[in-house]
């Protein structure tokens, strides 16, 4: 309630106010004297700029004009024109409050605005009262014209909607139209928004008209399509030209309807669009909606053709577009508004042109009272009306009664540009409408002429003679059709009924229980592993090495398909994808059909089982697989009898389609064409669509999958362009999926083959195709392969155009012609020859299929070599069980990095994979010459016992401190490729005893240990230090035993989960002293005969002494423990040579070297395996 008070609290005071001046003395007028070079302008406009005329869109042409007016080339140089705004809310009621408010603070010498006609009435009144000048470019309606009676002080700067009516009836007249029909936008009744200006715009159109047209209001607010229809209806019933004044929305709608009504097409139906609010029409594209569909904006687009557009003209000089430019850019940087892309409207330019002409005015009012302005109101109107002037938009007439004569253009849509262009414009000043040169109306209907406003019959046909038959004429022309309705409806009637019986037995419904299901197939090729649960064996993990191991290209390529047994007829069961089906007339309908369906060249479809949750498709068995599987088997021999009957096949089976009520195929392609038993060609796949597709709760299949753009390959152009296209396809995309058939049996390389030089993916194929052109993609053709007459065959059937393609009854003939010298009527003697050819081949076959089968097997045994121990693999080979074994002794090894966590957030994963890779293959290569096994790396852990899965008796402690010796030295020495100047630090520990090992798991089956001495082992890898190695008292007790190995006490560590221990630190290995020369020749024999491998020599395994090279390289021993130098200890031996050297070795009697036939125990011998030789 507030608002309402204030207002009134302002009339009121403004009516106190005028009669203060009354009381005073004379009107204000003729007291209203300023000092030199002071103006005070009162803007009055709505502030929201959704308004044509809003203030965001006015402000910028007023300043630009004040300071055009006060330069010093202007006509007031030197003058503080001072401007100020209030914003009218469109209202009635506020627009005027915002007018008093000016008047009693006497900051108004002249009023722009108002420009809503209910705001503007008050205003000019209480304006003319006041003797304040009036200059708006809005109040068009005729009642303003009334001025000395109304509004004395009023001046329009658009001109009136009289001259838009003036305008469209010399049009009008230019083409010899007198009838019209006026359809305008108006506001309800209970809206209390009074009239709408399109209200008054064909207000004054129906009056020029001389009131011979009719008109018809709507509310484009509440208007729906249906409306326009009826309304368009309505219209066309006493008029065929529609002059429209709609926002651009309903006009676009109004169109789509007369579009869709057929009035567009006929040619016989012009529409007009008055637009006088509109800025830059001739690049304006009204028909096209962001946001609509392109089907809407397409048809919308043709509909524009049908349209003429009136508005006022807007000129297209660089003065004008510098100026558009300039209030763009001062409204954006000062009022935060932004025009777009469309030009300044001419409702701006005029409160620029209104600016101009009020300064003129007072310009010419100075020389009477010199030093002084007179501002009387009454005195600048005057000066202003009935003269010319150049404004912004040219020269500008403002006749005697204060009203602009406006110039108005005609507007054609450009069928090539899509885009509205000025064919003539209308000048006010002279009334006269000139055509521009070169241009030209595009009448709709492909019409050259304009339409006549009245049909040549008339709306009701009254204007054509009558034609009418006599009575008895017409008489026997009814009861004749009375009879043939009769016959007609009689066999229609019949067959209905007959076609309902057929559809209500359902003979195309089979019960599951009558179908019996064959066994699986689907694992008759065999498998590498055999996961099934065995109770007599121990593992669930077995690998077979008998003839079931698939091989690669002897596999059956076709896809798994259940079959089974109906009617002593074996079929294919293809399931449905959904658990329920939906059984409705058009899909009961569609059974019958295809269970009617039968040809030599079509796949029977048996039936279907809608029983949850069985529910099939039962069609014939075919089990010689698809085209696309002979055509990729090798051994087939396809020679120009059997391709050309293939083609032949296919087309007899299409024909027959085509010309069924099925109608087309729309998915053919080489997987649809099956082969039967007699090397039958066979149509498959067609027809049910609504049961084949997926569910629409199913997950969408991935459309950047590789299977997703290869299935489109056989797709014709026109059907990818589609956004839905249909699943039953068209028979003209049926015959391009026949030639790219036929491009695979003539090239056999697979669907759309583009040549060797090309890699092109099945995404960038359907790119290719769909994108079309002058030049489309097609398959490549060799002609030195195909005949001449197939190639013209193919060319024809994937022409671009659809119309351009035969059709199947026409390949018939075609294909009978390119056949005639083959032996097509005797196929049989054909496939008997053949199957001769193939017996005697079938030796050489198996030979070559046996050869790749035991390639493939070996190299299935290496990669299981490398998985778990050789001699756990030879079991699973040899098909024993795998059963957890325990072992009394043996010695665990464990290392890892220190700093390793520190060193990976340093470094980039890339990294840190190839120092782990890097450091793991040196390692691997390490560890090959010892008798250990590895059994996993995580991270940097890395784990290696000895002892199993083959005992080695107390070797496997001797084993695992020479590996750890050697790989302490080897990382002393290792370099970090992106650090190598950091030291890699390599913690190792190790822990003798007993463990059980076994295989663990299905999926990435594990060769893993278990028990407490895995524990300790990692104890002791966790509490060691780097570059040192870890021994437990147990390991130190069996190293002992060989005396060989340097121990360093540690003392007493508290082991977690084990309490205080006493550990000790691997320093190195003793040199075992030299042999005499002959028991060294005894040994060498003895060693190389029994493993054959040299022996060499190697640094001794010490961080705490100098290495020491050996005193002769030339020297081949072995040493007493079985091993060559170079895992053994020859660190410590002397420097010197000569006799003094050979003094200083010692004996070793035989007895003290191994026993190699002993297989556990103390003595057990060193286990070298194969390739440790360097």
């Amino acid at each position: 309630m507030r608002p309402r008070v204030s207002s009134s609290l302002l009339l009121l005071l403004s009516v106190q106010s005028c009669c203060c001046w009354a009381m005073m003395g004379p009107a204000p007028s003729a007291l209203r004297q300023q000092q030199f070079g002071v103006v005070k302008l009162a803007v009055i406009a709505p502030a929201d700029p959704r308004h044509e005329q809003s203030l965001p869109r006015l402000l910028p042409a007023v300043l630009m004009a004040v300071r055009a007016v006060s330069s010093p080339k202007g006509p007031l140089p030197g003058w503080t024109i001072e401007v100020e705004h209030r914003d009218s809310q469109c209202s009635s009621t506020y627009g005027p409050l915002a007018a008093f408010d000016f008047y009693i603070n006497r900051t108004a010498d002249a009023f722009l605005g108002p420009v809503c006609e209910y705001v503007l009435a008050p205003v000019a009144r209480y304006a003319g009262a006041w003797d304040i000048p009036v200059l708006t470019a809005g109040g068009q309606a005729d009642a303003f014209r009334h001025k000395d009676e109304h509004y004395p002080t009023l001046t329009r700067m658009m001109g009136s909607h009289r001259l838009v009516g003036e305008a469209l009836q010399h049009i009008l007249q230019g083409f010899g139209w007198k009838v019209a029909a006026l359809l305008f936008h108006n506001h309800a009744m209970a809206s209390s928004r009074g009239n709408s200006k399109c209200h008054f715009t064909l207000g004054a159109v129906y009056t020029a008209l001389n009131q011979t047209s009719m008109y018809k209001s709507f509310n484009q607010e509440d208007s729906t399509a249906n409306d326009y229809r009826n309304l368009l209806t309505f219209v066309s019933k006493s008029a065929r030209i529609v002059v429209m004044c709609a926002n651009a929305t309903t006009i676009r709608e109004i169109l789509l309807a007369a579009e869709e009504l057929g009035m567009v097409d006929s040619g016989e139906y012009v529409f007009f669009s008055i637009e006088l609010t509109s800025s830059d029409n001739s690049t304006k594209e009204p028909w096209r909606v962001v946001g609509d569909t392109p089907e809407r904006n397409e048809k919308a687009r043709k509909a524009y053709q049908a349209l003429l557009t009136v508005t006022t003209r807007t000129p297209d000089n660089v003065e004008y577009l510098n100026f558009s430019r300039e209030v763009k850019s001062l409204a954006q940087s000062r009022y935060n508004f932004t025009f777009g892309n469309s030009s300044v409207s001419t409702f701006v330019t005029a409160f620029y042109d209104a600016v101009l002409l009020y300064a003129l005015a007072l310009k010419e009012s100075l020389p009477d009272k010199p030093g002084e302005v007179n501002l009387d109101g009454g005195n600048l109107t005057r000066r202003m009306w009935g003269r010319s002037f150049k404004g912004i938009t040219g020269y500008v007439h403002i006749d005697e009664n204060g009203d602009r004569i406006a110039d108005y253009s005609l507007l054609d849509m450009n069928p090539e540009t899509s885009k509205f262009e000025i064919v003539a414009n209308y000048y006010g000043a002279n009334k006269t409408l000139e055509y521009i040169p070169g241009k030209r109306i595009h009448w709709s209907g492909d019409r050259l002429e304009p339409p006549p406003d009245t049909p040549t019959c008339g709306y009701d046909g009254s204007l054509c003679p009558d034609n009418s038959l006599p009575g008895y004429a017409i008489l026997s022309i009814v009861l004749s059709s009375i009879v043939v309705f009769l016959v007609v409806g009689s066999v229609f009637i019949y067959r209905h009924f007959k076609l309902e019986a057929e559809i209500a037995s359902m003979t195309w419904k089979v019960h599951w229980e009558d179908v019996i299901v064959m066994p699986s197939e689907k694992f008759k090729a065999g498998s590498l592993y055999s996961l099934a649960p065995n109770k007599q064996r121990g593992s669930q993990l077995s690998i077979y090495s008998e003839d079931n191991m698939s091989l690669p290209g002897g596999m059956d390529r076709r896809s798994f398909v259940p079959t089974g047994i109906y009617k002593t007829s074996k079929i294919a069961i293809r399931p449905i994808p959904r658990n329920k089906v939906e059984i409705s007339r058009p899909l009961l309908l569609e059974l019958k059909r295809m269970k009617d369906l039968q040809h030599d060249h079509l796949v029977r479809f048996y039936g279907a089982c809608v029983d949850p949750p069985h529910c099939c498709l039962l069609t014939e068995y075919c089990p010689r697989g698809s085209l696309q599987d002979i055509l990729e088997n090798e051994q087939m021999k396809l020679d120009k009898v059997f391709r050309g009957s293939l083609i032949h096949d296919i087309v007899r089976g299409m024909g027959y389609l085509h010309a069924s009520d099925i109608r087309s195929h729309g998915n053919l392609k080489s997987t649809n064409c099956l082969v039967d038993s007699r090397f039958v060609l066979k149509i498959a796949d067609f027809g049910l669509h609504e049961l084949r597709k997926p569910h629409p709760l199913d997950p969408d299949e991935d459309r950047n999958s590789y299977a997703y753009w290869r299935k489109q390959l056989w797709t014709a152009p026109e059907l990818l362009r589609m956004g839905r296209r249909p699943a039953e396809g068209t028979q003209k995309g049926d015959v391009y999926s026949f030639a790219i058939i036929v491009h695979e049996i003539e090239m056999r390389q697979g669907p759309f083959y583009l040549g060797n030089a090309s890699n092109l993916s099945p995404r960038e194929i359907i790119e290719g195709v769909r994108r079309g052109g002058g030049s489309p993609l097609r398959p490549f053709l060799d002609e030195t392969s195909v005949d001449e007459e197939v190639a013209s065959l193919m060319d024809r059937c994937w022409a671009e155009d659809p119309a351009g393609r035969p059709d199947f009854a026409g390949l018939k003939e075609i294909v009978r012609k390119i056949n005639k010298d083959s032996r097509i009527n005797n196929l049989l003697d054909n496939l008997l020859s053949r199957m001769e050819h193939y017996a005697d081949n079938l030796e050489n076959l198996v030979a070559e299929r046996t050869a790749d089968y035991l390639e493939e097997k070996r190299k299935c045994e290496e990669l299981l070599y490398q998985l778990l121990p050789k001699s756990v693999a030879s079991q699973l080979i040899l098909g024993r069980s795998v059963i957890a074994e325990t072992y009394d002794q043996v010695t665990i090894y464990f290392s890892d990095i220190v700093g390793f966590t520190s060193l990976s957030a340093e470094s980039t994963p890339l990294q840190v994979v190839d120092l782990l890779n890097d450091l793991y293959t040196c390692f691997d290569s390490i560890i090959e010459n010892f008798d250990v096994y590895k059994v996993e790396t995580i991270g940097d852990a890395y784990m290696v016992v000895s002892g199993l899965p083959v005992r080695n008796g107390m070797n496997h402690a001797r084993e695992i401190a020479r590996m750890s010796l050697a790989l302490r030295d080897t990382v002393m020495t290792f370099s970090i490729r992106h650090r190598p100047n950091e030291q890699l630090k390599l913690r190792i520990g190790m822990h003798s005893g007993p463990c059980v090992a076994g295989v663990v798991g299905l999926k990435m089956p594990r060769y893993c240990l278990f028990g407490d001495t895995v524990n300790t082992a990692s104890r002791m890898e966790s509490n060691g230090e780097a570059l040192k190695i870890h021994v437990s008292p147990k390991t130190k007790e069996i190293l002992d035993t060989f005396g060989t190995f340097d121990l360093l006490c540690r003392g007493e560590v508290t082991l977690k989960g084990k309490g205080k221990m006493t550990t000790y630190w691997l320093i190195g290995e003793k040199p075992l002293p030299q042999l005499e020369n002959n028991n060294v020749q005894q040994v060498r024999t003895t060693v190389m005969s029994n493993n054959q491998i040299p022996a060499i020599s190697t640094p001794r395994h010490s961080i705490y002494g100098q290495q020491q090279q050996s005193a002769q390289t030339q020297t081949s021993l072995v040493t007493g423990n079985g091993a060559p130098p170079a895992l053994s200890p020859s660190h410590h031996r002397s420097n010197n040579t000569g006799s003094n050297s050979t003094q200083q070795q010692q004996q070793v009697n035989s007895e003290s070297l191994p026993n190699h036939n002993v297989e556990s125990g103390a003595n057990a011998p060193l286990l070298l395996p194969v390739g440790s030789v360097p």
